[in-house]
This record gives structure tokens, sequence and C-alpha cells, in this order.
């Protein structure tokens, strides 16, 4: 049970990773830094903000607080990436935290309470806290590929008004319908 339960949220975590990497894909360099106004988030400040709480919540996640002395929330959310390259390179190290910590969890340890701003979480309550948060962010950044893009964004999932020929050509080919995240990583760029 707890081996099928980590398997299904690293599963998650991938999905939601690649649909980031599928939107920087799809937007130019300036893209990446739009802004709607001074109050809204660019795609690079949302990355920069999931790389500070991943690092914070991740490193040493079964033995310090998720909330780490060392980490500063209010830059987060401020225009310090000034890249592409360093988009990409903040947000595989925040997800590469995210998988080793993930791949630290085994059944001695499941049992471990673990604090987020001191506040103890059972291992499933902290994971199932930090999917939440990343599937909302992961949200906001493909919804801000698409209002940039418009009709030239290319759908992450089944297009708008392709329901049933999706469905009708995946019954008439005899295959029962794949899960979506198994369709989005065996199309990944880098397979």
């Amino acid at each position: 049970m707890i081996n099928n339960y980590l398997e299904s949220v690293k599963k998650q975590f991938e999905y939601y990773k690649l649909l980031g990497e599928k939107t920087f894909a799809q937007l130019n360099d300036d893209e990446l830094f739009f802004q709607h106004n001074t109050e809204s988030n660019s795609v690079a400040v949302i990355v920069n903000h999931l790389w500070g709480n991943m690092k914070s919540r991740w490193t040493d996640f079964l033995n310090s607080d998720g909330e780490k002395e060392w980490r500063n929330r209010d830059l987060e959310f401020e225009n310090v990436i000034k890249s592409r390259e360093e988009l990409i390179e903040k947000w595989n190290d925040g997800w590469n935290c995210l998988f080793d910590a993930l791949n630290s969890v085994n059944e001695n340890n499941f049992d471990t309470i673990v604090y987020i701003r001191n506040q103890g979480h059972t291992i499933t309550e902290a994971i199932n806290r930090q999917l939440a948060h990343y599937a909302y962010h992961t949200g906001q950044i493909v919804f801000l590929g698409k209002l940039i893009k418009g009709k030239e964004w290319k759908s992450l999932s089944i297009p708008k008004g392709k329901s049933s020929e999706f469905n009708k050509e995946k019954f008439e080919k005899g295959k029962r319908r794949e899960h979506f995240t198994d369709e989005l990583l065996n199309n990944h760029p880098d397979k």
C-alpha cells in the first residue's frame, strides 16, 4: 500500500512537471516574463516561488521543518530570474530536490511525523499538501501560456471540442483509454 501510494504521487508530480515544461516550450523568452499587471505573476516568478518552496519543503524532508530559516519567501515573488536558462535550472533543481526526498521515503520511515511551519504532518499529509500546491501553481503557468499564446496555443490535453473524436479514435483502435499521464510522459520530447 505504501509503495503504491508513493509510486502514484511520483507519477502525479511528474505529470505537473511535464505540464510546466510543455508550456515553457510554447513560450518565447520574453513571454516567460510577461506580467498582466504589477500585481500578477509571470511564469518566471511562479517558477521562482515553486523552486523556493520545493527547496525549503524537501531539503532534509524527514528531519527538519519544511519552512527553512534560510528561505526568503518574499523574494520568491520578485523578478529575480533573468533568462530561460536560469528558469529551467531552478525548475529542475526544485523538482530534483522533491524526487530525491520522495525516493528516500520507504516502509521503514513512512510513520515519521514531518513538520511544516512547526505543525506536524504525516508523510501522506505533507506530500498531499505539496501536490495540491504544485498543481495549483502549474495550473497558473498553463493558464498564462494559453493567455499569452491565444490561438497559437497547442492544447496539453484533449483540445476543446475534440472529446468525442478522441474517444472514438481510442475505442476504434481497440485500445482502452490510456491514463492521460502516460500519454504525456510517453510523448515527452526528451524520450
